[in-house]
Order: C-alpha cells, then structure tokens, then sequence
C-alpha cells in the first residue's frame, strides 16, 4: 500500500493535488499543532475539505498534543485511519476504542527513539502501527534504517499470531529506501517527496508499489 503525504504538495492547490494521486490507497494527512511538533500544518476544518473532495481513504496522522480531546473529531468526519503517538496519548486503549466507535481504523505510532516492547499490550486495541523512520514534525528528513528493527519485530508478534496490525513506515519513503522497508515487512508506505517531487506522481505511486510489490515477494521466499 502506497500513501501519498500531502505535506509534501501544494497547499494552495489540494484538491488538484489529491486528484494527482490517484490510484493511491490511502491519502496520508499530518495534523501538526506546532506544540508537540514544532512544525504547524492542518487541522480538521482542511481535513473534512478534503474528505468531500477525494474517494481515496483518507489516513490522518495526529502529531498532536492531547489527542485524547481532538482523534475521534476526525474519525467522525469520516477519515479512513486515526492515528495518534503514544508519547502523546494521555489514555491510548480509550481513544482507539473511540475511534473505532466513531467508525474509523485506530492507529498508534512510535518516534524513532521510542522502543516497541513496552507497547505491545496495547498495540491489541488498535489496527495499525505507524513506524516513524524520521523525527516528526517536517517532511524531506532522511530515512533512519535502525527503525526496521521495529518492523520486523512487530512483523514476528502478527505471525505468531500475538498482534494483528498492519505496519506502516513515514519518513524517507523513496526509491532509494522503499525495497528495505519492504523487506523488512511493512504494509504500508507514506511518501511525500519521492511522490509529489515527480513529474507524474499518479506514475510515481504505481512505481513504489511495484518495487515495494518485488521486494516484499523476495522476503517472503527467503
């Protein structure tokens, strides 16, 4: 699965920008408050535009502080997946119940200096984990490949039956950087610069996924 990271296009021209992806399989939204991240993006009242504007599941990453107070206002507006860090979360279990109730998938997400262990209990209540391969808070940041061991470990927890997430990266997703998280077993892979830098970024979603496609074959033959 290839998510488009509209922090990456044209803010004076989403629409044009959502429609520039498609064939995409979700839409990646940063909701940034410039507290818990110094960077200050969107919030709901672009989101609910952009969700009137777009057939594409719409994957609203809240980088955010209390998110306890704001994750179910965009899961009611109908974004496809809500995901909130748990460094921010004041009672995470809660609001992935709450998200879920509002109808939309619940998501949990790391830092790349926070470890996985401690979270795997919790990773129970909720239907994606979000690896960040990059600090959060601005787009272009280079990939930090130690990050994959959290993959493939939370990768291990899903086949043995222990987890039953799906795994998402965000951060540096490119061509040069997409067959390694693939092979170390991600799902999902958010792409900003490698998708909205491109001349064609409809052809650009169709590349990463097929050589996300290719390396995630080869993983599993090996």
């Amino acid at each position: 699965m290839i998510a488009p990271s509209i922090l990456a296009a044209d803010f004076a021209r989403l629409a044009e920008e959502t429609a520039a992806v498609r064939g995409a399989d979700w839409l990646h939204v940063d909701v940034m408050d410039g507290h818990f991240v110094p960077n200050l993006t969107i919030g709901l009242p672009v989101v609910q535009a952009l969700l009137s504007n777009t057939d594409i599941p719409v994957d609203c990453h809240l980088m955010i502080e209390d998110p306890d107070r704001w994750a179910v206002g965009y899961a009611e507006a109908g974004a496809h997946n809500v995901t909130v860090h748990v460094e921010a979360a004041g009672d995470p279990s809660k609001i992935a119940k709450d998200i879920r109730a509002a109808g939309a998938r619940a998501g949990l997400s790391i830092k790349p200096g926070t470890p996985l262990e401690p979270y795997v209990e919790l990773l129970a209540h909720f239907d994606t984990l979000l690896v960040m391969s990059v600090e959060p808070g601005f787009g272009g940041q280079e990939f930090i490949p130690d990050v994959l061991d959290k993959v493939r470990a939370a990768k291990r927890l899903v086949a043995a039956g222990e987890l039953s997430v799906l795994v998402e990266i965000d951060g540096g997703i490119n061509a040069e950087t997409i067959e390694r998280a693939a092979q170390a077993g991600v799902d999902c892979f958010v792409a900003g610069s490698a998708v909205y830098g491109a001349d064609d970024p409809a052809e650009a979603v169709r590349q990463l996924r097929a050589m996300a496609d290719t390396a995630g074959a080869g993983r599993e033959e090996s």
